[in-house]
């Protein structure tokens, strides 16, 4: 199957990962218009819901967050407002802008007894990562060293002409402390928005292979395998991950044939 989930340019969803398409990895992306809404529900599963752009109220049983929200694009350099939403919650996003959010989901579980909780900018730990035209900026939404069960969510901006997820690295095999196994998505989006980025998925067997030219609001699926992404000169890369599986713990292992690149 192809690993490359284009986006819809018109309606309300941006972009889904298709039911069925990972085991413990969910995820959607929606536009919203003035005073459009949409509806949420977490079921059994618990979700994050990633303000990419634009303002919002949530609202829900035992929590209303109001007026959240002051990044026109996720390429400014601000952190988003994010909630954490437990097994069985309902929520409704009220757009009080145009707005663009992603509703990230993982397994949950009602007997840990998470409560909703709101993810404001100054929650989120940001970082530089790599060197040189390695270079790229992290922001932890949803790190591992926050309350979820099985939940973590990441955005990495990347200039422009830069590599990024590279060294290539892989997190597919339940081997902690070395490796964690963990599903993933990117969610891309490009500056100027006409742009693309390349994002190539490989396993060590080649098994799966591919390399794919990813263009604004596409979604990227790694079941497993390495996944690194390049951007070409003159465009900005932005993308969300979001990574789940059987242990919350976040361990890779770097390509051997490519791990001389962090001496350089």
């Amino acid at each position: 199957m192809s690993l490359l989930v284009k986006s819809t340019p018109r309606g309300q969803t941006l972009v889904a990962l298709p039911a069925g398409g990972l085991e413990y990895v969910g995820f959607s992306a929606y536009r919203l218009g003035l005073g459009q809404t949409l509806a949420v529900s977490a079921d059994d599963k618990e979700l994050c819901l990633v303000l990419l752009s634009g303002r919002v109220t949530i609202d829900g049983e035992g929590f209303s967050w109001q007026n959240l929200g002051d990044r026109r694009s996720v390429f400014e350099d601000k952190s988003p407002f994010a909630a954490y939403l437990p097994p069985n919650t309902v929520a409704q996003v009220t757009a009080l802008s145009d707005v663009q959010i992603a509703v990230c989901a993982a397994p949950g579980s009602a007997a840990a007894g998470l409560a909703p909780r709101l993810i404001r900018p100054e929650h989120c730990k940001r970082s530089v990562r790599g060197k040189g035209a390695n270079t790229r900026y992290v922001c932890d939404i949803l790190p591992d060293s926050e309350p979820a069960h099985s939940l973590l969510v990441v955005e990495v901006r990347t200039p422009s002409g830069h590599s990024s997820s590279y060294p290539p690295h892989k997190h597919d095999t339940d081997d902690l402390p070395h490796q964690s196994f963990l599903e993933e998505t990117y969610y891309h989006q490009v500056n100027p928005p006409q742009g693309f980025v390349f994002q190539r998925v490989y396993t060590d067997d080649r098994s799966i292979d591919q390399a794919m030219a990813v263009e604004n609001h596409d979604l990227v699926v790694v079941p497993k395998g390495y996944h690194p992404v390049s951007v070409p000169y003159g465009y900005e890369s932005y993308y969300l991950n979001v990574m789940a599986g059987p242990k919350r713990a976040w361990h890779f292992h770097n390509d051997p044939q490519h791990s001389w690149l962090l001496d350089l």
